[in-house]
């Protein structure tokens, strides 16, 4: 590993709270995006959800996958010519690392791919005391899910964004209000269709008190994709705040904060939450 991706590595530790695992993963989040700028990936597709928000926005949540959003739908979009952009990269940094496609099994509107890090490999080369690779498996490996929506609702709003690290380097986000509707449409369907996601509930008040707004326009596409808002009226500011004020009512509070806990530094981050604390988050919300 040379010594520009060892850097890395160790600022994202710091970052991380001496957490190597998360440290290794975030540097592959890095070192990725970087080899996706090298291509026209970035053209057509833009970086969103969760490792966005921390990456871009330095939301203080560690986020595992890297997910990315055509801009308008193409559903014969193939990821896997993009792979061999991040597999160049990783190894012109030192990684021990694979990239491989996910083989659809159905006809979903995802592309998929893994990177696969040998994880004490990766931190014999990263100079990690070796009192602590001692405790790391033979054979633990360290996956990065990357994930294209190839059928994106109807609103995407997409900015350039420059990363510094380990290079500067420009990547097409999602703006603001595109995030936030993503994340406001987590926040009303997984509950909906599975468990409660606390991580999504910690970057709504996170977007919330930036005085970011959500984007109704791109919320209610992406709400009525999934089938969870089918009224003949267009979604507005009053429905979408009873649709939260709901969604808060029916919340599992100590299930949300059991979910984020694993993904922030601090836990006591969430001792404030309740039902009555996401009304009050909630009454902030300004809409575009």
């Amino acid at each position: 590993m040379i010594d520009a991706a060892v850097h890395l590595f160790e600022d994202c530790a710091d970052k991380n709270g001496g957490l190597l695992d998360r440290a290794l993963a975030e540097t592959i989040h890095y070192i990725a995006l970087l080899g996706l700028s090298r291509s026209d990936f970035f053209h057509k597709s833009a970086f969103y959800g969760g490792t966005a928000l921390h990456l871009l926005y330095n939301i203080d949540r560690f986020s595992e996958d890297l997910d990315f959003t055509l801009l308008q739908p193409e559903r014969q979009f193939s990821f896997a010519p993009y792979l061999g952009f991040i597999q160049d990269e990783l190894d012109s940094y030192g990684f021990h690392a694979e990239v491989a496609i996910k083989e659809k099994t159905a006809q979903a509107p995802i592309e998929s791919a893994f990177i696969k890090a040998d994880t004490r490999v990766n931190f014999i080369e990263a100079r990690v005391a070796p009192s602590l690779v001692q405790r790391i498996a033979p054979n633990a490996v360290c996956k990065v899910k990357c994930e294209v929506d190839i059928d994106p609702p109807v609103g995407i709003q997409s900015d350039i964004f420059y990363i510094d690290l380990p290079i500067p380097f420009p990547v097409r986000a999602c703006n603001g209000p595109t995030l936030f509707a993503g994340k406001l449409a987590a926040v009303l369907t997984r509950g909906w269709r599975q468990r409660v996601k606390g991580r999504d509930w910690f970057d709504m008040v996170f977007l919330i008190n930036r005085n970011i707004p959500v984007s109704l326009f791109h919320l209610e596409n992406r709400l009525r994709q999934v089938g969870f808002y089918t009224e003949d009226r267009p979604l507005d500011e009053v429905t979408l705040r009873s649709l939260l004020e709901k969604r808060v009512e029916d919340l599992e509070i100590e299930l949300a904060k059991q979910d984020v806990i694993r993904f922030i530094r601090n836990p006591k981050d969430v001792d404030i939450w309740s039902k009555d604390y996401f009304r009050y988050e909630i009454k902030k919300l300004r809409v575009q």
